[in-house]
């Protein structure tokens, strides 16, 4: 019987070979927002992994919207060139579907690399600045304040949103995931916890909703029309009195009716009053809520790390497509490991073909 986690599987137009997406992971080995050799050899090893899709590090799509002063940007004409040849060197050896997450940290900007704790760095101190937000209200409460966006703040935002789509466009990348999670901008505009806003932008359910929907009609109008588009959102702020799955599955819908390709359900990051029962599948039925109120494609992502695991979510309908993170990093070859386990076929290049187990037939193709 055929694994259905190793069935192909159809995103817009987009034909991927199987159910596994390499989900979009910062790597803060920016040089100014400039792609390095870093990325490189990062991007590389995933893309001769065997998965159906590759998904490039949340993006900033301005400067003051990067979690950290080393995160990859794509804002100006040097940083599409640099981020231009890591993906033609990828491409190169690999004919993996590559998409690119674009994001705007927002209230969550100007921190330092988790290997340095991660804390803010305020405007007064060495390469901080200024974060913005839909309302002045910090993340930690010791933390210097956002700045409120203006209406010429969110037509900014809005239109670099829309011209890093452009780029990605020109750099010839196969799809856009507009991130709308773990509490970056987007989402501090969908919580009540942190929009606090009393115009158009702020208070009822549609009204916080606007601005990330404008921002998915600005990128959809400038990314061409037969790629797909993906949005990844939280399911949940895990938090008293924020936002919800009920109010994802209104936000889903509302993106459905736009035509949006697929939706990357995850969840929590938008306040530090979040209580998750952390554990394996966590999010996975924050994804089945999603899919069995929309017919949007659903991922699923979160502690998915065992090959019968992530065949039983696509399997049994929780979601069409299962993202790993970490455990993919940990294992560049799970999805090897998981064809050999599933009876599956994976694609490998051509130098590793005669690495196949003598134990498992017909494995590689």
């Amino acid at each position: 019987m055929l694994s259905r986690l190793f069935s192909p599987y159809r995103v817009g137009s987009l034909e991927l070979r199987n159910r596994i997406v390499i989900a979009p992971m910062c790597q803060y080995s920016a040089d100014d927002g400039c792609a390095t050799d870093w990325h490189v050899i990062h991007l590389g090893n995933l893309a001769l992994s065997g998965a159906g899709l590759l998904i490039i590090e949340a993006t900033a799509v301005l400067p003051e919207g990067r979690i950290s002063p080393d995160d990859l940007g794509l804002w100006s004409d040097e940083h599409e060139d640099a981020l231009g040849r890591v993906v033609a060197m990828v491409r190169r050896h690999s004919d993996m579907p590559i998409a690119i997450q674009l994001a705007h940290a927002g209230r969550k900007a100007s921190t330092r690399v988790p290997w340095e704790g991660g804390a803010q760095i305020k405007p007064s101190e060495d390469r901080g600045w200024q974060t913005l937000a839909p309302s002045s209200i910090p993340y930690m409460k010791d933390e210097h304040p956002p700045v409120a966006l203006d209406g010429q703040g969110l037509a900014v935002v809005r239109e670099a949103f829309a011209e890093a789509a452009r780029r990605a466009a020109r750099l010839g990348l196969d799809a856009v995931q507009i991130h709308a999670a773990h509490g970056y901008l987007l989402h501090q505009f969908l919580s009540p916890l942190s929009n606090r806003r009393n115009d158009d932008y702020g208070g009822s359910l549609e009204n916080r909703m606007r601005f990330p929907l404008e921002v998915y009609d600005a990128v959809r109008a400038a990314f061409p029309r037969e790629r797909p588009i993906s949005v990844r959102v939280s399911g949940t702020d895990w938090a008293e009195g924020g936002w919800d799955i009920a109010q994802t599955i209104a936000c889903a819908r509302a993106l459905e009716a736009r035509g949006c390709n697929a939706i990357h359900v995850s969840s929590g990051g938008l306040t530090p009053a979040q209580e998750i029962p952390v554990g394996p599948n966590y999010q996975v039925p924050l994804a089945r809520a999603v899919k069995a109120a929309t017919d949007l494609p659903t991922i699923a992502v979160g502690l998915i790390t065992g090959y019968d695991q992530a065949e039983a979510i696509v399997g049994t309908g929780d979601a069409d497509l299962v993202a790993l993170a970490r455990a993919i990093i940990y294992d560049p070859r799970w999805p090897w490991h998981a064809a050999a386990h599933l009876g599956a076929i994976v694609k490998v290049p051509k130098q590793y073909l005669r690495t196949q187990p003598s134990r498992f037939r017909n494995l590689f193709e």
